[in-house]
């Protein structure tokens, strides 16, 4: 999956490192011969000049294999990296494109495992794993060469030594490998338990949950925490008995030196046999080496395996919402927004949220939404910004099916504020001004937009003002302020259609009717789309939809609802006075 990201730069690099790798090998693999050499000198009482004219050659074979390898460690950090920075960014412009179905089904948590433990894990396992894949083969390959001319005594117990050790190393995969995924999937649950943790602090400490939450976190840490000890305790078998198998073939290869050379006939051949044995014995640690290499890929590539496929799972996840082609709208039909027999179900869902709705809205009206809790409110504006896409029916803006036009452009056209009014951390400016409108907008455009919604008492009497800061969140913000703000954002892109999705629930009567008198005067022209559960807030709209277990059941003016419609008289008369309604 790694491989399909590398460009061509960082195969080039690869080959580079390659040929860098073959010299480091070649020049290790020297060093015996020339420690052959040397022994033979001190038994037949060489010179010091001669001993060191094979000395120095070996000296530069280490140096020179020494050199290769920082170098091979640098470029494969580099290319490592790359990848790493590449994966992150395909997969946060992946997520950028999800609906909110995608959302759900991977979940954040899980989002923002794959997004940083999963691309640290891809990551360490390439800049080490490329050294040793090339490595190990080439090493294990070139040394058998080498020795392949040797006693076949010799030859046989290093053969049993690397049957051996890959036995050992097979029975570990088979343990370890399933758990990798087990940990990855727990490291999700651990990071949405510590979010939880944190986004909730103040309902944990109000309803003084702080033990219950703490055993919750304690329980996903311990199950993480035992399948990693697992793990990492199989893993660490490894390395004694690699060490082990290295001690008992270095003894077997003496032993079986020291059998040959006393049953050699003369003193030659036992100089033959004695300087071929110390050969023999750094050719076979270095083939022992290379498979000792090959363990340490082995514990890091089977969690990287694991990790790839997850982070795979999220670049190739196609989204459910489809970007149309439309860039602009019909002349003439700007600000007008139609539902024609939409229907709606959540992916999974047995019954339908919306079913059967027919309305229109024309340019600059003002048409609101009012029923019980989970009749389907928001999931109606919603289905107006591509959030979801209906599974019956059509809804139109600007006269066009909205799955025509591209996201940017539909979205584009909508300013957005929702139910739990979202800020970010940065300046109220910021905040303000946000999105693909800001480069158009002024510090004065700022200031009107905060005016319009109510705000500009509370963000003057902050520390540096429109420059003042906020905290990730709204952190630093009462809920009222937070909601203006919010608003104030969508009246500054100075959209075509505004939707509150029960925007003004946290802003008091005053307030609301202060803004709503604002808006009505500074965004004429401009269509309203309304969520609320307060009568108040819509008793003056232009068209009221009444929604009861996704169904319409009344729709018209104040007026004409109080007359018409049982549900929405019961929720008027919960809330106001007749005399209220009546005025």
């Amino acid at each position: 999956m790694i491989l399909r990201y590398i460009n061509k730069k960082e195969w080039s690099l690869v080959a580079v490192c390659f040929v860098l790798i073959c010299l480091q090998v070649y020049l290790e693999l020297e060093i015996p011969g020339y420690m052959s050499e040397i022994t033979t000198l001190l038994n037949t009482g060489g010179t010091v000049a001669q001993v060191m004219d094979e000395g120095w050659p070996m000296i530069a074979c280490a140096f020179g294999s020494l050199s290769a390898a920082v170098v091979v460690g640098a470029v494969a950090t580099y290319i490592a990296a790359s990848i790493a920075k590449r994966l992150r960014k395909m997969q946060f412009d992946s997520v950028g494109t999800f609906s909110k179905e995608e959302i759900g089904r991977f979940s954040p948590a899980s989002l923002i495992t794959r997004s940083t433990n999963d691309i640290t894990q891809v990551q360490m396992a390439f800049a080490m794993g490329m050294q040793v894949l090339i490595r190990a083969p080439v090493m294990a390959v070139w040394a058998i060469i080498k020795i392949s001319d040797k006693d076949m005594s010799w030859t046989s117990a290093t053969a049993v030594a690397v049957m051996v050790m890959m036995t050992t190393i097979g029975i570990l995969m088979v343990l370890v490998v399933p758990r990798f995924r087990i940990i990855q999937r727990l490291t999700d649950n651990v990071n949405r338990v510590t979010g939880e943790g944190l986004s909730g602090a103040r309902v944990i400490r109000a309803y003084n949950a702080e033990e219950y939450q703490e055993e919750k976190f304690e329980q996903a840490n311990d199950d993480l925490t035992s399948t990693n000890l697992f793990v990492n305790r199989s893993m660490a078998v490894l390395f004694p008995v690699m060490t082990a198998i290295m001690s008992l073939l270095s003894l077997s290869i003496y032993i079986i030196g020291a059998i040959l050379i006393s049953a050699a006939a003369g003193i030659g051949e036992r100089l033959a046999l004695f300087s071929d044995m110390i050969v023999f014995s750094s050719y076979a640690m270095q083939v022992v080496m290379a498979f000792m290499m090959m363990v340490i890929v082995f514990m890091i590539l089977p969690r990287a395996i694991v990790a790839a496929r997850r982070i795979e799972e999220v670049i190739d996840t196609e989204p459910s919402i489809k970007d149309g082609t439309k860039t602009s709208s019909p002349a003439g039909r700007e600000g007008e927004i139609e539902f024609r027999n939409v229907s709606f179900r959540y992916p999974g869902a047995a019954e339908s949220v919306l079913e059967d709705l027919n309305f229109k809205v024309d340019k600059g009206e003002t048409i609101a939404f009012i029923g019980p809790t989970g009749c389907g409110k928001s999931t109606l504006v919603n289905l107006v910004m591509r959030f979801y896409d209906v599974t019956g029916g059509q809804v139109l803006v600007d006269g066009e099916d909205v799955r025509d036009y591209k996201l940017s452009t539909l979205r584009g056209k909508i300013g957005y504020v929702p139910q739990k009014a979202t800020l970010f951390s940065g300046t109220v400016s910021g905040n303000v001004n946000y999105g693909d409108t800001s480069g158009e907008r002024t510090p004065e455009d700022v200031r009107k937009a905060v005016a319009i919604a109510q705000g500009t008492d509370f963000v003057e009497r902050m520390e540096d003002g429109y420059e003042g800061r906020i905290a990730e969140g709204g952190t630093n913000l009462s809920g009222g302020q937070k909601q203006r703000l919010s608003i104030a954002r969508a009246i500054c892109r100075r959209p075509e259609f505004y939707i509150f999705d029960d925007s003004f629930s946290a802003l008091d009567y005053k307030t609301d009717r202060l803004l709503r008198e604002a808006l009505g005067k500074e965004t004429a022209g401009v269509t309203n789309l309304i969520v609320t559960q307060r009568i108040g807030t819509i008793m003056d709209a232009d068209t009221i939809v009444v929604l009861d277990k996704g169904r319409i059941v009344g729709i018209g003016t104040h007026g004409d609802l109080m007359k018409s419609s049982e549900v929405y008289r019961e929720i008027a008369y919960s809330q106001l006075s007749e005399e209220e309604l009546i005025a």
